[in-house]
Formats: C-alpha cells, sequence, structure tokens
C-alpha cells in the first residue's frame, strides 16, 4: 500500500498523476513512482516523497495522456527504489499499482520463475504483472481477470499495457474510486485525490474489475457479469483538503473541531422530544430493545472512542456493552447471534481489520451498525445500517477531529438506544442541552493554546509521558499519550490512575512527567491522592483541572484549565488540550507532523 492515482484522457498524465499523489501522500509513504504510456511505457521511481519523484519527472517530462502511479508504505520489501511501484513484466509492455497484500505470492512467484519469469523486486505485487504476462493470449482483460482469480489476498490496483488505450481497474477488500470528468477518467485509491478535478465518483465494488477510457467505463465481475455503475457526489468541494492559513493539517483539524462536532449533531437533535434522530439506523425499536449488548469494535483512536462510548451505552443506553480491538477480536471464535449489535468504528470506513472483524461479525448472526466518516466506504456497504459523522476529509495522519466527530456520534447512538431502552425523556432532553454546548466549549479550550503551546515546550525533551485518567476519562488518556507517540516520538503510556500503585509507579523518579486528567468530578478526591503519590516518589505532574480549581495548584507543578464539564461530556474538552500538546511538542522537536514515520493514516491491510 498506500496511495493509488491514475488518469486517462487528453491532457499531458505525469503532472495530473504527481498532483494526485501529493494529495495522498498522507496516507503513507517512503516511496513514489509513475508510469505514463505513449507508444511504450515511460517509468519512473524513487525513494523518499512524492516532491522527489516531482523533482525527476520535472528534468524529463515523460510523454503521455495515459498513466498510473504509486506512493508507497512499505509491507513487502524494504523501501527502496526496486521496491518502489509501478511494477512491470518481463517484457516490460505491462505495469501495476497495488494497495494490499498477495496472501500466496511465494507460491506464485515459484509457479512463475519455473516458467521463466525474472523478477526484479523483493515485492508481493511484481507477482501480479507477470502472472497477467503468463495469462495473455491476445484478450489482455481477459487475462487480468484470469490473474485476479489466482491471487489469494487483498488489492486495490490500477493495470495498464503498451498499446492498450485502456486502464483498468479491480478492487479486493481495498478501495478504488474512479473520478468521473469530460472526455477523461481519473481513478484513486481515496476519494480527497479527486476534488481537484471532479466531484462525480464511482466506488468500485469488491470483485469488480473496470476498463477505462476517456470516454467510457465499463465494470464487470471476475466473471464478466456486467454491473452498472453507480455514480456518488462527492459531498466536499477542495478547500475542505487545503491547509489554509495553518501550518499543519492536524493543527487546522484540531481548530476546526467545534465546526465538525456541529456538523455530527446537525440535524440529529429533537431537544424537545429528547430524541436523537438517526435517519441511518435501520434497527427496529424491537430489535434494540431486545438486543443483549453491543459490540464496539475499532483500531487506534476509533477503538479509544469505543471505549469512552462503552459507558455511554451502559449509563445512558442502558444496555451491556464491550470494546474489541479488531486486531484480536478476528482471531476469537466470536459467540454471537441476531441479539447482538457489531458496531465498527473507522474514520476511513476502509480499516482492513476492522472490515474483517465486521465480516466475521456478519457471519456469525449479529446485527451490524456502521459508525464512519467516508461516504461510500466499504464499512459503511457492508453494515446493515449506519451513522456518518460529517467531519470531512481527514488529511493530518494523528486523527483528532474524527476522534471528537465519532465521541458525537456514539454519544447520540447511546441516546438513540436509551430511549428504545427506558431511557426517561427528560434525563435525554438535558443530555442533548448539554451536547449542544459542547462546541462552545472546545472552542474556550481552543483558545487557551498558547499556554498549552508553553508548556509543550518545557517538556518537548523528555523521553517517556505517563497519562493517568479514570473512569471515563482512562480512554482519553490513552489517546493523550497515543497523540504524543505518533507525532512527537516521545514515549508514552495512558493507564488508570488507580492502577498506578499496582506496578507502574516504579517508573516515576524525576525524568518521569505525569499528566493527570483530574476535572472536578466524583472522582477528584481519589485523583489528588494519587497525584500526592506521584509526587512523594519525585515525579513530575500536569494536571487538566476545571477552571476555578485553585486547590490543585497545590498538588502540581503545571495545569492546563477546561470549562466546567458534565462528567459524560469531559472527554470532548479533555481530548483537545492532550492533542493541542501533543502537536505543539512534536513542532518543539522538529518533528514530520502531518506525516509522521512509520505511520499510514488508512491501514488498508490486516
Amino acid at each position: 500500500m498506500c496511495g493509488i492515482f491514475g488518469y486517462i484522457g487528453d491532457s499531458s498524465a505525469w503532472r495530473i498523476l504527481v498532483n494526485g499523489l501529493k494529495r495522498l501522500e498522507y496516507r503513507g509513504y517512503d516511496s513514489a513512482g509513475l508510469v505514463t504510456l505513449d507508444g511504450g511505457l515511460h517509468l519512473l521511481r524513487t525513494r523518499g516523497t512524492v516532491s522527489a519523484l516531482d523533482r525527476l519527472a520535472s528534468r524529463t517530462p515523460p510523454p503521455g495522456s495515459l498513466g498510473i502511479a504509486h506512493t508507497r508504505w512499505a509491507t513487502h520489501g524494504r523501501p527502496s527504489v526496486r521496491n518502489a511501484h509501478p511494477h512491470l513484466d518481463c517484457s516490460r509492455r505491462i505495469a501495476v499499482v497495488h494497495n494490499g497484500i498477495v496472501d500466496n505470492y511465494k507460491a506464485l512467484r515459484a509457479f512463475l520463475e519455473r516458467k521463466g519469469h525474472r523478477f526484479r523486486s523483493d515485492t508481493d505485487t511484481e507477482v501480479i504483472a507477470h502472472l497477467i504476462e503468463h495469462f495473455e493470449n491476445g484478450d489482455f482483460e481477459q487475462a487480468v481477470r484470469k490473474a485476479l482469480q489466482e491471487v489469494d489476498g487483498t488489492y486495490g490496483l490500477a493495470v495498464l499495457r503498451s498499446g492498450e488505450q485502456r486502464l483498468f481497474v479491480a478492487r479486493r477488500q481495498s478501495p478504488i474510486v474512479i473520478g468521473i470528468g469530460r472526455g477523461e477518467h481519473f481513478v484513486a485509491s481515496d476519494p480527497t485525490a479527486l476534488v481537484d478535478h471532479t466531484r462525480k465518483v464511482v466506488y468500485l465494488d469488491d470483485g469488480h474489475l473496470a476498463s477505462i477510457t476517456r470516454d467510457a467505463l465499463h465494470i464487470a465481475d471476475l466473471r464478466r457479469v456486467r454491473v452498472s455503475p453507480q455514480v456518488k457526489q462527492i459531498a466536499w468541494d477542495v478547500q475542505a483538503i487545503d491547509k489554509g492559513d495553518y501550518p499543519h493539517f492536524m493543527l487546522k483539524e484540531i481548530h476546526e473541531q467545534p465546526d465538525r462536532i456541529s456538523d455530527t449533531m446537525r440535524g440529529r437533535m429533537a431537544v424537545r422530544e429528547g430524541k436523537a434522530v438517526l435517519g441511518g439506523v435501520r434497527l427496529t425499536d424491537e430489535d434494540i430493545a431486545r438486543a443483549r449488548r453491543v459490540i464496539l469494535s475499532a483500531c487506534g483512536t476509533s477503538w479509544h472512542a469505543g471505549l469512552v462510548a462503552e459507558y455511554w451505552f451502559e449509563h445512558l443506553g442502558g444496555i451491556p456493552a464491550e470494546v474489541e480491538y479488531a486486531t484480536e477480536f478476528i482471531t476469537k471464535h466470536p459467540q454471537l447471534d441476531e441479539r447482538d449489535i457489531f458496531i465498527p468504528i473507522s474514520q476511513s470506513g476502509e480499516t482492513a481489520d476492522t472490515l474483517e472483524a465486521l465480516r466475521r461479525a456478519k457471519a456469525a448472526g449479529a446485527r451490524t451498525l456502521g459508525m464512519v466518516n467516508v461516504v461510500g466506504s466499504s464499512i459503511a456497504r457492508e453494515t446493515e445500517c449506519g451513522v456518518y459523522i460529517h467531519v470531512g476529509p481527514e488529511i493530518g495522519v494523528a486523527s483528532t477531529k474524527a476522534f471528537t466527530g465519532h465521541l458525537c456520534g456514539l454519544f447520540l447512538l447511546s441516546l438513540y438506544f436509551g430511549r428504545r431502552r427506558g431511557l426517561p425523556q427528560d434525563h435525554a432532553r438535558t443530555m442533548l442541552r448539554q451536547l449542544a454546548h459542547v462546541p462552545t466549549l472546545v472552542q474556550k479550550v481552543l483558545s487557551r493554546s498558547r499556554k498549552v503551546k508553553q508548556l509543550a515546550a518545557r517538556y518537548a525533551k523528555a523521553r517517556n509521558f505517563i497519562y493517568l485518567g479514570r473512569g471515563i476519562n482512562f480512554p482519553v488518556a490513552l489517546e493523550g499519550a497515543l497523540k504524543l507517540k505518533e507525532v512527537s516520538y516521545i514515549h508514552a503510556e495512558g493507564i488508570p490512575s488507580a492502577e498506578m500503585k499496582h506496578g507502574p509507579i516504579a517508573l516515576i523518579d524525576r525524568q518521569m512527567p505525569v499528566l493527570f486528567l483530574a476535572n472536578r468530578d466524583e472522582s477528584y478526591k481519589r485523583v489528588l491522592q494519587n497525584i500526592q503519590e506521584i509526587r512523594a516518589r519525585g515525579g513530575r505532574v500536569i494536571a487538566i483541572a476545571t477552571d476555578g480549581d485553585t486547590q490543585i495548584r497545590h498538588y502540581v507543578h503545571d495545569v492546563l484549565y477546561v470549562p466546567p464539564v458534565p462528567l459524560l461530556l469531559s472527554p470532548f474538552v479533555n481530548a483537545v488540550p492532550l492533542q493541542l500538546f501533543a502537536y505543539y511538542a512534536a513542532v518543539a522537536r522538529e518533528c514530520n507532523v502531518d506525516k509522521p514515520r512509520n505511520l499510514a493514516k488508512s491501514v488498508t491491510v490486516t
């Protein structure tokens, strides 16, 4: 993996390809390449960023108005020019770019080598090019189809061949989106790369192969059964993927959160009636009333959102809730049936492990309800129903606005369940009124960014950090620690405050900063006791505390204040200073904030 872009039309292809890759570079990178077709194939590949590819192509622009390109995040084979995509067959007439993993590539490679094929890379992708070459016998489309039938694993791929004025794309569990222009077509692994050119798109379904010319798009399955393309409209415009006046996408997206939380709740709150209005939840009241539990499954930041929602579903929804790492759930033999409601959570809707967990849950008989951001994504299409969070494209690799957007969507969903399982109308009305005030509270936190920046600079040289929270704020501590790890490369752990003395307290010394979530709520006295335990052992303590709390200053070295907020909604306001702290620490350490090393935005391989 990680980013695919393709073009066929009347314009010079290479510039369009490079600009498309730049839109996709946030998904991950270690090398990049492109190939254009003009008589023969013109291949350019380089290690490093898309800018390096741009410089290479600018020196000797490759001709042609048809081409494919790729920015890579290594899975098979180390980052190098020889492992960069596109990959060619022996005759150098067939080119392939590919996201995913070919599980049986060793067997395929051994078979092809026995047939005389010569491999030039260490990647699994190269076997696809040679396999197509092996099957080619005058019908190139059929050769592609036969080759894909031999591939075990996942793929989103684009293929072209010298002499063919067509571009072929296919998918199996890895996204491919086709953009429709006038006398031209575009291909990408993410719709964010298409909005510079068109907002009319077709999301390719699993098991489908598309043949694309300048003027036509034909889609069929691998048995050659034709499929009618379903044209969708991208709901946002190019300004949504522009940094504007911000130095980094991450900072822009942190500051967008008041508006994006409002977008998530817009039209979904009937406050007077005490109801959450979620038209995408196509489960009957009886389905919800008789459900025995909800299982929330996700990875990374989305998993942390699920951990917060566990409290909401049990407190407001009146239903037992479990939260599963998708990566671990797929190793289990889940005991599920139609009384279980499985909720996969994913910003992209393409997270491979979460998608596989969803499929396992469906196979076991559970009802499914997706919570995603990207319209038309795989999880959105494969769940029975769901909720879009509508936070717009998230470009920064470290998720910020999607976290609070998921929190908002999950809070509304828990109220939706609650009203169907006995939650009093007055209670629901109160909670909705409090939720409506959250964007204003988040804006207040953002207005105090300068203090966070100063504090982050003070601690930017730390090598380790501990984040502590109790109850519903323990997942926020996990999320804060993850943000710091992701963008600043400071090792950090999130731990329940009360668990500190059961082992981790051995880590405390004068070089170990400890950040407490210490809102003035029902756990406040216990948190103060935990703080004293750290101070007694020489630890340096930072607190996220409630406005007006002067008492806490006697216990900690540094304090960041947030507005008063009801306990159940405190994760919204507590997450924001932790996001800012991670961002400013990373800037102080001169890290690549939007493109952290080794990370990809959307992990589309298991």
